[in-house]
């Protein structure tokens, strides 16, 4: 139960954080205030800065099978992602599910991608040992 409350909430903050950033980046009638490339690129980074951060709290929590953990933080995240995004971040865009997908939502496969990575290097450090 423990570990499903870390996941839900490292899960959380991964969407959290850049969302929260983001404001600042919008006028209070929401039109975007810099350049929109700009805006995406300072997402991205912010998104895996944010996220490699977590994953790295997250994985000093885990003793062993590391790229099963990996595999579950990554999807979870994944979905847990989607899921605000869609009933939080569509809503305020206006923006339709298949535009969102293509310009955000299938980005956010970068989390598994640095998961799984990261389980796969623990696991071959414990493996030497």
């Amino acid at each position: 139960m423990k570990a499903i409350k870390w996941n839900l909430g490292f899960g959380f903050m991964s969407w959290f954080v850049p969302f929260f950033i983001s404001i600042f980046f919008f006028s209070k009638e929401g039109s975007l205030q810099i350049d929109l490339f700009l805006f995406k690129t300072i997402m991205i980074v912010v998104g895996s800065l944010s996220g490699c951060f977590l994953l790295f709290r997250y994985f000093l929590l885990v003793d062993s099978n590391y790229i099963k953990e990996g595999i579950i933080i990554g999807i979870s995240w994944i979905l847990l992602n989607w899921i605000l995004d869609i009933l939080i971040l569509l809503p305020m865009s206006k923006m339709p599910i298949d535009v969102y997908f293509i310009q955000i939502g299938f980005r956010y496969l970068s989390i598994l991608f640095f998961a799984i990575t990261l389980g796969a290097i623990l696991e071959k450090k414990t493996q030497s040992k």
